[in-house]
């Protein structure tokens, strides 16, 4: 409804003040030029590979262990969570309509669509979303033209906008790189944060440190990641087996 009520304001300014529609015009062509660094700046992949030693909070249980990331930009998101003495403990892959989980500690497995993770977080969370806090980039979602732009004192540059009930704030540095993503739905008392830091690898900044913050209801998980390891395009496999002898987790 909201986008057919602006559909018709456009239309009708259109017809009635051809001077205002030249402005909007213009208008839309600058802020869409103040886009296009900011795009650029983003780290470009095919794949992407990290390596990083990771701390989860859920609800105050703490965990620490060693995650190895692998993504096929746009298609799938491969994880594996080892432990100590390099065993691993867990395995996923995630896709744009599906969440795979492998449990090796208690011999389980379970296959959920993707909306399974708005237990955790915002139902505007979608998969490019998930992909781009990941890997430190912008979420796709907060690069149009109805984005709000703005410099703060400290020569920063902020994004800013409403997804339907999700607000979102942006924080880039003069890299134009992302330092800070909020998200925020109050009336579903939903939030998530990711603060970002960066390293130089050959011509490109990839990150070093992702620190996630989300609160769901009463559902709180910290993830920080500390990537030792980060690798672009480079060719990389998947591997996703379940043991016939696992069964369905309850």
């Amino acid at each position: 409804m909201i986008a057919c009520g602006l559909l018709i304001m456009v239309s009708c300014s259109a017809h009635k003040h051809l001077t205002a529609g030249t402005s909007a015009t213009v208008s839309k062509a600058n802020e869409e030029s103040k886009l296009e660094p900011i795009r650029t700046q983003q780290l470009g992949f095919n794949t992407f590979s990290g390596k990083a030693k990771a701390s989860l909070a859920i609800n105050g249980n703490n965990n620490d262990c060693t995650l190895n990331l692998r993504i096929d930009n746009g298609k799938k998101i491969w994880v594996s969570v080892t432990a100590l003495l390099g065993i691993e403990v867990a395995r996923a892959i995630i896709t744009p309509d599906s969440i795979q989980v492998i449990n090796r500690l208690q011999g389980v497995y379970f296959k959920k669509p993707f909306s399974f993770i708005y237990k955790y977080a915002n139902k505007q969370i979608d998969y490019t979303m998930l992909q781009a806090l990941l890997v430190g980039n912008a979420i796709p979602q907060a690069l149009n033209d109805s984005t709000k732009i703005a410099a703060d004192s400290s020569n920063n540059t902020t994004l800013s906008g409403n997804l339907q009930d999700l607000i979102y704030k942006l924080v880039l540095g003069n890299d134009m790189k992302v330092s800070q993503t909020n998200l925020t739905n109050q009336e579903a008392g939903q939030s998530l944060q990711a603060v970002n830091a960066f390293t130089l690898a050959g011509t490109q900044k990839v990150p070093s440190q992702i620190n996630i913050a989300s609160v769901a209801g009463d559902k709180k998980i910290q993830v920080n990641l500390h990537y030792v390891k980060v690798d672009i395009n480079q060719p990389l496999e998947y591997p996703f087996n379940i043991p016939d002898s696992y069964s369905p987790a309850n």
